[in-house]
């Protein structure tokens, strides 16, 4: 049986100035993002495209989703296998490539996640769990480039 899952969202752009897009300076590229029972996210583009740099862009949430998804597959994979994760953190990073339109995609995202378990016997099987959930994550399946990872494994210390 195939099993489908839909989600929404309400995006609202709030840069009107008074002018509209009248001219490519005359608008802000603020815009909210709200979602059902959910905090609202305030978004812009990214400051070299003329956005709000305090905010967070379609760059940084992109990034967010593929780095969130690897650990949620990584910390079910661990709990079924028997490994025992203490801590998570990811540091990862993305190369947006423009071409000479302006226009680009993104070639890369390295994650680079540092993971602490309860026992050094269990280091080699939580490393290669980070293949697994690679192959599983949701969004990296879904984009058209590479997603590496490079994991840090340590023992908890005593």
């Amino acid at each position: 049986m195939h099993k489908e899952h839909h989600y929404e969202l309400t995006l609202t752009w709030t840069g009107n100035k008074g002018t509209g897009t009248s001219h490519y300076t005359s608008y802000e590229r603020s815009h909210l993002i709200t979602i059902n029972n959910k905090a609202t996210i305030n978004a812009s583009s990214d400051a070299p495209f003329r956005g709000d740099g305090t905010k967070h862009n379609p760059e940084d949430l992109l990034l967010a989703s593929l780095s969130s998804c690897h650990m949620l597959w990584y910390l079910h994979l661990c709990a079924d296998a028997g490994v025992v994760v203490n801590t998570y953190s990811d540091n990862p990073i993305g190369t947006l490539s423009l071409n000479e339109q302006g226009s680009g995609k993104f070639t890369s995202v390295t994650l680079k996640p540092k993971v602490i378990v309860t026992d050094a016997s269990m280091i080699d099987k939580a490393m290669e769990l980070h293949h697994q959930a690679n192959k599983m994550c949701f969004i990296a399946n879904s984009v058209n480039f590479k997603v590496d990872h490079h994991a840090e494994i340590n023992v908890v210390e005593k």
